[in-house]
């Protein structure tokens, strides 16, 4: 996350005047994929711990949702660096109207990739197995040798 961050400031030195405003979309789009995300998560979560009323997941879509669950917290933590060295890079031109924008636009944007992050780490953790007793009793043998 900080190196895009650094990497974002470095290019906005020397091409920030030559670049369109920011659009505003990206806020509400990572805000929806990340409650898509931790909706999914919290219905995962009851199944695969078999709440009453839920039925069991098969284990191909758990891996896959998983896979998913990682492949967007990387993407949303590499954005998050991406937009928040956006903000640090117009943070000193506040008081111009279109680097003003931008600010609170890459600023927001970086909010809501890490709200993506945490939806995605949310999922990842929903799609663990829960131990059972027996493998609870193995784990203290182990350790104990």
């Amino acid at each position: 996350m900080v190196l895009p961050a650094v990497i974002t400031w470095a290019v906005l030195e020397a091409a920030y005047v030559s670049l369109p405003p920011l659009p505003w979309t990206a806020v509400p789009t990572l805000l929806l994929l990340a409650l898509g995300e931790a909706f999914t998560g919290w219905h995962v979560l009851r199944r695969i711990r078999r709440k009453p009323g839920t039925q069991p997941m098969e284990p191909m879509v758990v891996a896959r949702l998983a896979a998913l669950a990682k492949a967007s917290a990387h993407a949303a933590a590499v954005l998050a660096g991406v937009f928040g060295g956006f903000a640090l890079g117009v943070s000193d031109l506040l008081d111009k109207t279109t680097p003003r924008h931008d600010f609170f636009v890459s600023g927001g944007t970086a909010l809501a990739a890490l709200v993506l992050v945490g939806a995605a780490f949310f999922l990842e953790y929903a799609c663990r197995v829960p131990k059972g007793p027996e493998d609870e009793h193995r784990g203290r043998g182990a350790s104990r040798a």
